[in-house]
């Protein structure tokens, strides 16, 4: 098949597995109007919390992981969180929520350290010092504990989605 982009092997992902203690950050976590510096742990501590690492606001494998989750209506009452968490700025965030109409709220990490720190991070495009997450969903529970992991191994790449929707039933 001739793909109008090329598949990136990124390789093997170091991340928290099932069972293990998500790590906890603290980054500006931005809604269409504000953003303020929001720990992870302050969200899982209301509810469970399905943490969606994705490329740059307004790529394609953002756009559709986005509007995938969207469309399933997760996050949408008071058992689950959804957020997001990308290289992209705030202001990049609060114009991208506005345009996507996304119900989410997203962490901005312009250094990418969370991604490094989950063991997902990878270069981007060759370029020296320059690096984002890769695709990645984590479901975690109140206190932090995986119930759920993927990370992609190429690029481009999207969660298996009824399988996140499994593990959020088993919640």
């Amino acid at each position: 098949m001739d793909l109008p982009f090329e598949v990136v092997d990124l390789g093997p992902a170091d991340h928290p597995a099932p069972g293990e203690t998500a790590p906890d950050f603290k980054r500006p976590l931005v809604t269409e109007e504000y953003w303020e510096d929001v720990a992870l742990s302050q969200l899982t501590a209301e509810s469970p919390v399905l943490l969606v690492f994705f490329p740059m606001d307004g790529s394609f494998p953002a756009t559709y992981i986005w509007r995938e989750i969207a469309e399933r209506g997760w996050g949408n009452d008071d058992d689950l969180t959804v957020v997001g968490l990308s290289i992209s700025t705030p202001y990049e965030h609060e114009a991208f929520i506005a345009d996507a109409e996304l119900p989410h709220r997203l962490f901005s990490d312009p250094g990418n350290g969370v991604a490094e720190t989950y063991g997902i991070a990878h270069d981007l495009d060759g370029m020296a010092g320059v690096s984002e997450a890769r695709p990645a969903a984590f479901l975690l529970d109140v206190d932090r504990t995986v119930e759920y992991a993927w990370a992609a191994s190429e690029w481009p790449a999207f969660p298996d989605y009824d399988a996140i929707a499994a593990a959020i039933a088993d919640l």
